[in-house]
């Protein structure tokens, strides 16, 4: 935010020529989301050993697919108005999209600051395209969160601190994707066995019981993601890591920050129950060559009671 400022609020200074913003969303929910998905999802937070990914995240990466797919819109647009200026967006630039949607009328500004639609709750992808064309403006909706406030009751770690306002600081998606360096030591016990992202404020949500399921295979779950174990994660090599998160959104975090947030799941869970398979996990890491890693790794050794020491039980390979 510091280095773009206020092109955030002014497309016209991030894209010049622009006159209109057309908005648009894309729902994400993989096909096989049963009913009931919501209390599914808070289930997995009950099985400390169990990684939890976000569910927009356990298919393909939604920057490719989205783009790719406002880009095929906007060649739409000037092959029937003619020569026409645009650039498309997806979480990709300083754009207040989710303002922009809103204003837009695609839906309403929820508590936990995510867009709402009535029909699909909030479990959908937002995108832009900045045109050259002036198009007539479509009207706002209006707000339907009433009295309820359960995503500022629910937050693991209380990051949304009042109605409409988010400390992204506290938030675990973006300390477990954006943020680059240590988890705060404070935040740590708070997270779980969350390790990329977190869904919390959405499966709590009453919108989202009109949630709908993607009609693209392209966000079904890859295997692997959904119900793996943390210590089978834990043992991926940088080589695996990048094989298996190829085409994923996951891959953007890079192997030494999937390491540290695996490592701090596991450390919830010793807390919670000792377990020999864990602790030679961490212990395989404990000589990472990040140091990243190593700080994470020794704070999750201090959760276990009684230690355990011996070698590693991974086989895939070396971990540094």
């Amino acid at each position: 935010m510091a280095a773009h400022g206020l092109k955030r609020a002014r497309p016209a200074e991030l894209v010049p020529g622009t006159v209109s913003v057309l908005s648009a969303r894309m729902d994400y929910l993989p096909r096989a989301t049963p009913g009931g998905w919501q209390a599914a999802e808070l289930g997995r937070l009950g099985r400390p050993h169990e990684a939890v990914v976000s569910l927009y995240a356990r298919g393909r990466d939604y920057h490719k697919v989205l783009r790719q797919r406002l880009q095929q819109l906007g060649t739409r647009i000037a092959a029937a108005v003619g020569p026409l200026g645009y650039r498309v967006f997806t979480d990709s630039a300083p754009v207040l999209e989710s303002e922009l949607a809103a204003r837009s009328g695609l839906g309403w500004r929820g508590k936990h600051t995510l867009v709402l639609n009535r029909e699909s709750g909030s479990t959908f992808f937002l995108g832009e395209i900045y045109l050259d064309l002036a198009l007539p403006a479509s009207a706002p909706v209006d707000a339907h969160c009433g009295n309820c406030s359960a995503c500022l009751d629910v937050c693991p770690t209380q990051a949304i601190v009042g109605p409409y306002r988010l400390d992204a600081r506290r938030c675990i998606s973006y300390l477990t994707i954006e943020h680059a360096g240590p988890i705060p030591t404070e935040l740590r016990p708070l997270i779980g066995n969350r390790i990329y992202g977190c869904d919390d404020c959405q499966l709590v949500c009453p919108w989202n019981k009109f949630a709908r399921v993607s009609a693209l295979p392209d966000f079904d779950a890859r295997e692997g993601l959904a119900g793996a174990q943390l210590a089978a994660l834990f043992c991926w090599t940088e080589a695996e890591f990048l094989q298996r998160t190829q085409g994923s959104a996951i891959r953007r975090i890079g192997h030494e920050r999937w390491l540290r947030n695996i490592a701090v799941a596991i450390g919830n869970a010793l807390r919670l129950q000792p377990d020999a398979a864990l602790e030679q996990a961490l212990h395989r890491h404990a000589q990472h060559a990040s140091a990243l890693v190593r700080e994470h790794v020794a704070w999750a050794l201090q959760q276990a009671t009684p230690p355990f020491d011996n070698r590693s039980l991974c086989t895939t390979g070396e971990a540094t």
